[in-house]
């Protein structure tokens, strides 16, 4: 993942995410957050909005359909993810290409509103992108008698943490 564009955007959904699947059956739900800068003006003692990026966004696998059942048109989200860009072909024959945010995480923010959250099924994340098993652990490159690893720097093998009140053993 190293070199992606990762970004947070911040701002209301301008309409209900639009539900789809794929021919496999993966979901995949699109949809624009509106995004207002909020600048104050001194001179006028008030807040003023800068100009609006729109930005078209992209959620695959369970976060869309939980964007699909949970977020409304109107609503303040907050969005991380990378920039992807995607070219294409228009009816009339011209090449584009598009920045979208693929959503990674999103949620609705809580600003001016709470929220209550339901977990979907037991366990970890269904959509975690590195289980913890898929990191294991390297094989030792010490021995037993490796002065500095082995059994006899640390005969039981474990780490003895002290208690908060006490000081560590030197």
């Amino acid at each position: 993942m190293s070199g992606e564009a990762g970004v947070t955007v911040i701002g209301n959904l301008t309409a209900d995410p639009e539900l789809r699947f794929t021919g496999s059956g993966t979901a995949v739900a699109r949809f624009t957050i509106a995004s207002s800068p909020r600048a104050f003006d001194a001179r006028a003692g008030q807040g003023s909005d800068g100009d609006t990026v729109f930005v078209a966004a992209t959620a695959w696998r369970a976060t869309a359909e939980h964007a699909a059942a949970s977020l409304t048109k109107g609503m303040r989200v907050i969005a991380t993810g990378t920039l992807k860009s995607r070219s294409f072909t228009t009816q009339a024959g011209e090449d584009c290409t598009v920045a979208e945010l693929e959503v990674e995480d999103i949620g609705p923010s809580l600003r001016r509103r709470t929220a209550q959250v339901t977990r979907t099924g037991p366990g970890p994340e269904q959509d975690e992108e590195h289980p913890p098993d898929r990191f294991a652990l390297s094989p030792r490159e010490y021995g037993d008698d490796d002065a500095w690893f082995g059994l006899a720097a640390n005969p039981t093998g474990r780490i003895n943490v002290p208690a908060p009140d006490t000081e560590p053993a030197l």
